[in-house]
């Protein structure tokens, strides 16, 4: 597949509990992207849904290739004719009390052409502050990229940020897509450096959309969704609340990072 230039945009979002009200805040934030000219739009992990427990996600989980959720999703793409990345929604797991954390990949015609299920579950505990992941996801183990028409694009979930081995297994790449619910905590001291790290040494465009700021629940959530250049520049970015983030993506500029500093033909492992 040949590769064009694009414009990609990062749907910033603070989802709460009630599915359908996340639903429209994110039909909002697309159609603002849309109209800005936005040809990819990436949306933050558990975009549809973050309630007052865990449990509240495992429940609205749906059967892959159905329910609401999926059906809103391929509309959507549908509609505006963008390729849509749905940064996570829960999916039925092979166990009742568990749920598969997918990334989905929607084309123009409303079609899914990809999934990635969140290989790394996230595990934290400072103080009050305490996650495990693993106590109700079920972990996916296959990396995947998807050829679109704005070039290769690898597939990640928020956590996944820190193991710098799955991107590069999947390169070399045009984007990487990093869809998150960062907590304040990590996020304020790890998001942007391993953000910029990444695009640095892949040397590609990195586009990070996140949920950001206080939920019903009382969790805080980093944000601070910013689309990065393969020179570790921030294009633009959003601190918190919900937005859109947008900005070109050059293929020259990829070509010129690395005809000017070929790092990656000069690995060795």
């Amino acid at each position: 597949m040949s590769k064009q230039n694009g414009r990609i945009a990062a749907l910033q979002m603070t989802s709460g509990p009630r599915v359908a009200e996340n639903l429209a805040t994110a039909g909002r934030l697309v159609a603002d992207a849309v109209g800005q000219g936005a040809q990819l739009a990436v949306l933050p992990e558990y975009f549809p849904i973050i309630g007052a427990a865990d449990a509240d996600r495992v429940r609205a989980r749906e059967d892959f290739g159905s329910g609401p959720i999926q059906s809103w999703l391929a509309e959507t793409a549908q509609r505006h004719g963008i390729w849509l990345f749905a940064g996570s929604i829960p999916l039925a797991a092979s166990t009742p009390d568990k749920m598969r954390n997918a990334s989905l990949v929607y084309n123009p015609a409303g079609e899914c052409v990809a999934r990635y299920d969140k290989i790394h579950l996230f595990g934290f505990k400072k103080g009050d502050e305490a996650y495990d992941e693993a106590s109700f996801i079920e972990a996916g183990d296959q990396p995947v990229a998807v050829d679109t028409p704005f070039g290769r694009v690898a597939l990640s979930i928020c956590y996944d940020l820190r193991f710098p081995e799955l991107y590069r297994a999947l390169g070399p790449v045009d984007l990487i897509l990093v869809p998150a619910a960062f907590t304040e905590t990590t996020g304020r001291a790890h998001w942007e450096i391993l953000l910029r790290a990444r695009a640095i040494e892949n040397q590609c465009y990195l586009l990070a959309v996140g949920q950001g700021g206080r939920h019903e629940n009382g969790r805080m959530t980093h944000g601070n969704s910013m689309i990065i250049d393969p020179w570790g520049e921030i294009l633009d970015r959003k601190l918190k609340g919900p937005g859109v983030v947008i900005a070109d993506l050059d293929h020259q500029r990829i070509a010129d990072i690395r005809e000017s500093l070929p790092a990656l033909a000069h690995r060795k492992l």
